[in-house]
């Protein structure tokens, strides 16, 4: 542990940033699921609706500094090049 007072709180913050970090990248990964789901099910309307919440959720993350701008498109590419695989059967 620190001994500083200035190194204990920049723990404490980190450790909120993490916290907040992980729930984000979490909520981003059930919303690609539901996604691959719903696809699986070819549940079109649902299906374009759920697509626009991921790629809001990735868009906001990387305002938010959680993700970079390159994982998230990479995130979207992918995501999308699967749902028009599994609709495509």
């Amino acid at each position: 542990m620190a001994n500083i007072k200035s190194a204990k709180k920049r723990v404490l913050t980190s450790e909120k940033n993490r916290v907040r970090n992980v729930a984000w990248k979490s909520s981003i990964k059930t919303a690609v699921k539901k996604v691959l789901e719903l696809a699986a099910a070819k549940d079109n309307k649902t299906l374009a609706q759920a697509m626009s919440k991921v790629y809001q959720l990735c868009d906001k993350a990387v305002g938010k500094g959680i993700l970079h701008k390159n994982t998230a498109a990479r995130k979207k590419s992918r995501l999308t090049v699967a749902v028009n695989k599994l609709t495509a059967k």
